[in-house]
């Protein structure tokens, strides 16, 4: 199946109320694990590249892009590519000819004008070539190489007369909002403010993204979709669901030398982590 754009895939699940699931992935079995998995729940998907796993990757875009693209378009599902977390510029400008149909800039960090001045900048480029374009307003926090914060300090929330201003001024074609999520979360104890997403849908007129979903309860995601997500971004969930099914097998396989053996339980258990988040994010008609 051809790849897909992020954009057709968000728009198609506003209109119907749900929200699209997007994995950040790492390695080749991220990616075949994401893909298997929205296989089996028979249902779209975003592939999520992030800025922190391509300098994992030696700084290097492209391998990983290709191999996502290489297996997205054998899917069985419709897929889509995003560069996700760019705050490289550099980087930014590598997207079009890499795959990617999307890219979220994040200059999220930034005093609120000069975020806006760097979004606008980013969005008239990647409209420029055709590209999505998602920003983030408010601080979500938990991201490498950010001071700790919390998701419930003052300032830290999306306030909704800011966020009509970012949107109409930058051009962003969604926006990631902070509503009581934390990236990196390794429990899922996360408590969102749905009063504040209700404001945030009401009063914007673009999809809704909600970041640091591994840490939402599968309850308190079904009801940020209803109260107007529209996509949901994963990445720590993976990570999880593989390095428990490779510690596990390691500790009853103590002789194992060959990789092929633990990647395939690691990749095998985060397919089944994908199908699940799918199941309760994805509402069919």
């Amino acid at each position: 199946m051809p790849l897909v754009t992020t954009g057709e895939l968000v728009t198609r699940a506003a209109a119907a109320h749900s929200a699209v699931p997007s994995f950040n992935i790492i390695t080749l079995e991220h990616v075949e694990a994401v893909i298997a998995g929205a296989e089996t729940a028979q249902a779209g998907v975003v592939l999520q590249v992030s800025e922190n796993a391509v300098k994992f990757r030696y700084g290097r875009l492209l391998p990983l892009a290709r191999a996502a693209v290489a297996a997205a378009e054998r899917a069985a599902v419709p897929v889509a590519l995003h560069l996700d977390h760019v705050q490289s510029d550099d980087l930014l400008r590598q997207a079009a000819d890499a795959g990617f149909s999307s890219v979220m800039y994040d200059a999220a960090r930034l005093p609120y004008e000069r975020n806006l001045a760097a979004t606008r900048a980013a969005a008239d480029w990647a409209h420029a070539q055709g590209l999505w374009i998602e920003a983030e307003l408010g601080q979500v926090g938990g991201k490498a190489g950010q001071p700790a914060l919390d998701a419930h300090a003052p300032g830290a929330r999306t306030d909704p007369d800011q966020a009509r201003a970012f949107v109409a001024d930058s051009g962003v074609d969604a926006l990631a909002v902070a509503v009581g999520s934390t990236h990196a979360m390794t429990t899922r104890t996360a408590t969102l403010d749905h009063a504040l997403l209700k404001r945030l849908s009401a009063t914007l007129d673009v999809p809704l993204v909600l970041h640091g979903s591994s840490g939402v309860p599968d309850h308190e995601l079904v009801a940020a979709v209803a109260g107007g997500i529209s996509k949901v971004n994963v990445g720590t969930a993976l990570n999880i669901a593989m390095t428990g099914a490779i510690r596990d097998f390691l500790a009853a396989h103590p002789e194992a030398v060959d990789s092929r053996k633990y990647l395939g339980v690691g990749r095998e258990a985060m397919a089944k982590t994908v199908t699940g988040i799918i199941r309760t994010l994805v509402r069919r008609p």
